[in-house]
């Protein structure tokens, strides 16, 4: 898609400019059909590796284990899916793609925005697909239609918060191996230190301490309470504030940084 439809009638509109942006973004995946294998099959192959090789050893059966699991593999899954918007962004500067976009009357920060709503439809679809397989290996929702609904909107808000430090890291990483090393640094110990895939009580005491000050883990145990019906409330509350100080902090940095690179 040509980036000359970017451009606006009057004065830039932020809300038609991101849509437009995130509709180029989108329009990759018919372009390159891989990113829709790996929005798809990754997190289907994630569930089945995890619930069927560690379900006997820590659940005692893998049907068991998936109740445990799988609140943890979805919230992983959006930790993981924003790397795609720090390698965009990182390849856009790399090609000339944002010197492209700098020409164009279009609001500025219209193209983090834009790539961050794309980045949300693909978030989106990896919820479903992860939740659907599961719900056909048996898994069943405690909490019920409500728990459910929930456990989706929160999931997704994580995943689209994970977005901007994600984007000020690719906006700010010189290469995409950079983006990689840094990006893997950051999100493995924050995804696999937590309850994603075994119980804290586990753990060694100093990890116990991490793991209960690591947002990631906050928000596994509020997905896990309403998709199984378990305590909602504390769990809930610090997710939304947690999310509210990553946005707090990285929406405004990645701005920044972007208004300063181009």
């Amino acid at each position: 898609m040509s980036t000359a439809t970017l451009e606006p009638i009057g004065r830039p509109n932020l809300v038609s400019n991101t849509l437009t942006i995130a509709r180029r973004y989108l329009l990759h995946i018919k372009a390159t059909p891989e990113q829709l294998v790996e929005m798809t099959i990754q997190p289907i192959m994630f569930l089945v590796l995890f619930v069927f090789v560690f379900g006997g050893a820590i659940a005692g059966s893998w049907q068991d284990y998936l109740q445990f699991a799988l609140p943890g593999i979805l919230v992983q899954s959006v930790c993981f899916l924003p790397f795609t918007t720090a390698l965009a962004l990182n390849a856009d500067f790399q090609r000339g793609v944002i010197d492209r976009f700098r020409s164009l009357p279009i609001a500025r920060s219209a193209v983090i925005s834009g790539r961050i709503t794309a980045d949300g439809v693909r978030i989106a679809w990896s919820i479903l697909i992860i939740t659907g397989f599961a719900m056909v290996l048996g898994f069943s929702f405690g909490g019920g239609a409500g728990g459910a609904l929930g456990a989706f909107v929160l999931v997704l808000a994580f995943g689209l918060v994970m977005c901007w430090p994600m984007a000020f890291l690719g906006i700010t990483a010189r290469t995409p191996e950079s983006v990689n090393t840094w990006a893997f640094m950051i999100i493995l110990p924050l995804t696999f230190a937590s309850s994603a895939y075994a119980p804290v009580d586990t753990m060694p005491g100093w990890l116990q301490a991490f793991v209960k000050a690591n947002p990631v883990n906050s928000v596994i145990e509020a997905a896990r309470g309403l998709m199984l019906g378990g305590p909602v409330a504390e769990p809930v509350i610090e997710s939304v504030i947690w999310m509210i100080a990553i946005t707090a902090v990285f929406a405004p940095l990645a701005i920044l940084r972007y208004r300063r690179r181009i």
